[in-house]
């Protein structure tokens, strides 16, 4: 079988295309450390959710912000056993923006997550086919939210630093583009200088709010199956049920429970067929899945499930590339809880969302 080019893998795979999970946003793909030889790349995408749903009679109005995503990468060869890369990219996020004069019970509450990685990896060559790789992430997390209804509360977290790890280990064969990675991720644990108002409380008060982001294990692979055609995919498993944001006041006086929280863990599943069409286009279609589970979702991220379709395309010339991907997902519908006494409910569905990336990258 003629060699693919394993380039299509890339595109369906763009930072910041599709609404996933929690607050999940990159994926944390380590696709640049197989890249060949030296190599560089930059992208960027821009995620338009419309997530609206209903409670005591009141539309919610579209809740979700647009957001941008950037990521970067360099890779290097340092001889033929040994390679490494640093890889830049926003792992989470969330960007709520109830809007006001709707009558809705949360109208006027916003509510923002911001975090950045960089992630320093080494991977060693056993041979041909066997490969390791491990490397440190140094991870930066700030917050801040407003929820009106419940007297003026608002809190705002400063931009605090945490380490963690990871771990993987790749089988290839590079005769029929084969490739099987997995990759272990740990949680990375942030100390958040918290100030809280409002709620009751007669003055600002300033306290510190752990925030772990989750362990995470991606499984991806392709192969070829066909001269120029390229079939990939892959899973990934996040410990959302481990996460949570509880501010001091908030979940211990005020509300009594967490501000953000989520009840399960949750796998994503990835899909696609990538197609070299000449020397210097080619292109690949794929699907994402996550299973609906039922149950209460956190009113700062009301979804259960997903089904999206990315279509991508990439343009070769020399050693430059640039590759554009468009993606559509169908928002699991959901239900949260907006009232404890009072026990009351809304219900969120027919929600979707569209994005896109670009990615220009640069072999050296």
């Amino acid at each position: 079988m003629k060699k693919i080019h394993a380039a299509p893998l890339a595109l369906a795979l763009l930072p910041g295309v599709a609404m996933a999970g929690g607050v999940d946003r990159s994926g944390q793909s380590l696709g640049a450390l197989f890249e060949e030889g030296t190599y560089a790349e930059f992208s960027i995408g821009h995620v338009s959710p419309d997530v609206s749903g209903t409670a005591l009679g009141a539309n919610s109005g579209d809740m979700v912000g647009s957001h941008l995503q950037l990521g970067a990468a360099y890779k290097r060869d340092i001889n033929d056993k040994l390679s490494f890369a640093l890889i830049f990219d926003q792992p989470f996020g969330a960007d709520v923006e109830y809007p006001a004069g709707t009558g809705y019970v949360f109208q006027g509450a916003t509510a923002e997550l911001n975090s950045n990685a960089i992630t320093g990896v080494l991977r060693y060559k056993f041979n041909q086919n066997f490969s390791a790789y491990g490397g440190v992430r140094l991870q930066t997390m700030e917050a801040e939210v407003s929820i009106p209804v419940f007297g003026g509360y608002a809190a705002s977290g400063d931009r605090d630093e945490g380490f963690g790890y990871l771990v993987g280990a790749a089988y290839e064969r590079p005769d029929i583009a084969l490739r099987i990675a997995l990759t272990y991720f740990s949680e990375i644990d942030h100390d958040v200088s918290t100030v809280e108002s409002g709620g009751g409380l007669p003055g600002p008060v300033t306290s510190t709010t752990a925030i772990n982001t989750p362990q995470a294990v991606n499984l991806d692979f392709q192969t070829g199956i066909a001269k120029d055609t390229l079939l990939f995919g892959g899973v990934r498993w996040v410990e959302w049920s481990k996460f949570n944001i509880s501010p001091t006041f908030y979940s211990g006086t005020l509300i009594r429970r967490p501000l953000v929280s989520f009840a399960d863990d949750r796998y994503t599943y990835t899909l696609g067929v990538g197609r070299k069409f000449n020397e210097n286009w080619s292109g690949s279609v794929s699907v994402s899945y996550e299973e609906t589970l039922g149950g209460f979702q956190s009113n700062l991220s009301p979804q259960d499930g997903r089904l999206g379709l990315t279509i991508g395309a990439k343009y070769k010339q020399g050693n430059m590339s640039i590759s554009g991907g468009v993606n559509i997902t169908r928002v699991g519908s959901a239900q949260t809880v907006v009232s404890q006494a009072p026990f009351a409910t809304s219900q969120f569905g027919d929600n979707t969302s569209v994005g896109v990336g670009f990615k220009v990258g640069y072999h050296f």
